[in-house]
């Protein structure tokens, strides 16, 4: 058992200035004793300090990736804006942290406390106010990863405001190590669920909300984080927020982002970097945050990495504009790319998007993932998916707009090609019986695969097919400018999709996204006194539907390529087209339209 560690609330408190003045009654009885006036009283006995921080031992942490249980996260609650405060440490990697976390109590709201997601670290103190009230003392146990916190006078529709004090060493979420150079620094990565491990949340991306940090590193490091720096770097205070964290030097660097992100895109990096600027004012739309479009566009490396990794961040400022005439303006102030500790290729949070430390230290060409992150931007973060059953909503398309655009910086070949290695990789992956829309994933990582990613790419572009360009893009951006700073389920996409063209796509939705597999057809085709004879056949697994799907087939001839189309809606199908001059070779869906594999024929 550790035993507990206990500070004061720090100096100027009202208690400081009472047990002051009860020093200075009792020097004076000592010279009143000191001229024949009699012994001194004994000393009142000091009473607790109400506001004193005691931590004790810090809980056992529970497992990252853990489903959570149908329906909705926390009902009744909705998180408005967070205030992390955190000390990264000289040494070591014990954090001290104060989040001040302000929920509004909605009408679904049955009067249970307020559970918080935090796994792993020492709760000290928790306050409450409710409303415009005083900050009240509550006794919030810590239990199965989370603060339960009494909400007592509370009513639905009133807002909370709750202050939590914790320290101790991060399991998961915040790493403060040393990089592959030796050097140390600190990296949050959230992603499914591991915010909870630094600091305390409605850990979901149904949950979305503002926030601002408070972030006391090493005088030697810089810190990066989502939104607008605050001001400059300045000497920390004595004590630090809340009169929690130890004296010392360093500096406090605050970050502020005003617009709504889930917790998995909340992030801090602190190191010694090289900071580059690729375009001080890359056009990123007009909106509140960046009045004149300007979207600095910024390159964050270990030193010693800074020449290897720009390559393949130089055309980030155009990636970003590419994505704002498209779909709309960009959704943040500043685009940060940074050398991390992550363990994924890419980390798309909010503005601050985190790259390998590894792949940019061996200078690998990382652009298509740059473009991938970017794509992010509008859709993961700004627009999140409600439930991480619905991933495809975030991966799908950031996988599906990174190769957009490099259609539309590169050329149409470009995006063919991004394509077909997609469609490769989905064919070859082991999860190709795995609805898109997976209703029984057993570990939040396995979201991470090729149905989400390459499969869900797809399923937009084949949706491009179905309706047109026009009809297309002008939907993706109605869905964007109805649910920026929003989270939404597939239902809600389908919505605008059927609004602007017109169409019902259940059918199309049902098959594609609810069901596992694709077409693997099987064709052959002959001659036969003037006309093409095409054998056409589904042969994938009976525990795949049966798609319905247009499908074009190109004849090629002597007089040139021929085209016909064909609705395929059986599992066989003869079809019988009148072609000028003898085929040479069949080409199906040359326009690469649908998601579908070839088998050979039987």
């Amino acid at each position: 058992m550790v035993e507990p560690i206990i500070r004061s609330a720090g100096r100027g408190s009202a208690r400081s200035k009472k047990l002051a003045a009860e020093s200075i009654a009792l020097v004076a009885w000592t010279a009143v004793a000191a001229c024949g006036g009699g012994p001194p009283p004994t000393p009142p006995e000091p009473e607790p300090d109400p506001l004193a921080v005691v931590y004790g031992s810090e809980p056992t942490p529970i497992p990252a990736g853990q489903v959570p249980s149908p329906g909705a996260y926390a009902p009744g609650f909705d998180a408005q804006h967070y205030e992390i405060a955190v000390h990264l440490p000289d040494a070591g990697s014990h954090i001290e942290g104060v989040t001040t976390a302000r929920v509004a109590l909605t009408p679904a709201w049955d009067g249970e406390p307020l559970a918080l997601d935090l796994s792993g670290l020492a709760v000290g103190r928790t306050r409450v106010a409710v409303g415009h009230g005083d900050m009240e003392i509550v006794r919030a146990p810590q239990t199965g990863g989370r603060v339960v916190v009494p909400l007592a006078g509370a009513a639905a529709g009133d807002t909370v405001t709750v202050e939590i004090v914790y320290a101790g060493q991060p399991d998961d979420g915040l790493f403060i190590q040393n990089n592959l150079h030796g050097q140390r620094g600190a990296f949050a990565d959230n992603w499914p669920d591991r915010a909870r491990f630094w600091f305390p949340s409605i850990d979901h991306p149904s949950d979305k909300a503002t926030v601002a940090y408070i972030v006391r590193a090493p005088a030697e490091w810089q810190v990066i984080a989502n939104g607008a720096l605050v001001g400059q770097p300045a000497a920390p205070d004595r004590e630090g927020p809340a009169g929690i964290w130890p004296a010392g030097s360093g500096r406090v660097w605050r970050y502020e982002l005003p617009v709504p992100t889930p917790t998995y895109t909340m992030v801090v990096g602190a190191a010694t970097f090289a900071v580059n600027t690729l375009d001080e004012c890359a056009n990123g739309g007009f909106t509140a945050l960046n009045r004149d479009g300007c979207v600095p566009v910024t390159l964050w490396t270990f030193p010693s990495d800074s020449g290897p990794a720009q390559r393949s961040f130089f055309r980030a400022p155009q990636m970003v504009e590419t994505m704002a005439e498209l779909i709309g303006p960009y959704p943040f102030e500043k685009l940060a790319n940074v050398q991390s500790s992550t363990r994924f290729g890419g980390m798309e949070n909010s503005g601050a998007i985190f790259y390998s430390e590894r792949d940019l230290s061996q200078g690998r060409m990382i652009e298509e993932t740059v473009a991938h992150e970017i794509a992010h931007q509008w859709f993961g973060d700004a627009v999140t998916e409600a439930d991480w059953r619905h991933l495809w909503l975030s991966e799908g398309f950031a996988t599906y707009f990174g190769a957009v655009i490099y259609e539309r910086m590169d050329s149409r070949l470009a995006f063919d090609e991004l394509m077909d290695r997609h469609a490769a990789t989905y064919f070859e992956s082991p999860v190709v019986n795995t609805p898109l829309i997976d209703r029984s994933p057993n570990d939040l990582f396995d979201l991470l695969n090729a149905v989400n990613y390459q499969k869900g790419a797809w399923v937009l572009h084949m949706i491009r097919a179905e309706l047109g360009d026009a009809d297309f893009f002008e939907a993706m951006r109605r869905f964007y400018r109805e649910n920026e700073g929003r989270s939404v389920l597939t239902e809600d996409l389908q919505r605008v999709l059927e609004e602007v063209s017109g169409k019902d796509l259940q059918p199309f939705m049902d098959q594609w996204l609810r069901s596992p597999g694709h077409p693997i057809l099987s064709a052959e085709w002959r001659w036969d006194s003037g006309s093409a004879v095409v054998e056409v056949e589904q042969v994938q697994s009976d525990n795949w539907p049966t798609f319905q799907f247009h499908l074009e087939m190109e004849f090629v001839t002597n007089q040139g390529p021929i085209r016909r189309e064909a609705e395929i809606t059986d599992r066989s199908h003869t079809l019988r087209f009148r072609v000028p001059g003898r085929p040479t070779r069949l080409v199906l869906d040359p326009d690469g339209d649908v998601l579908i594999e070839s088998a050979p024929a039987r």
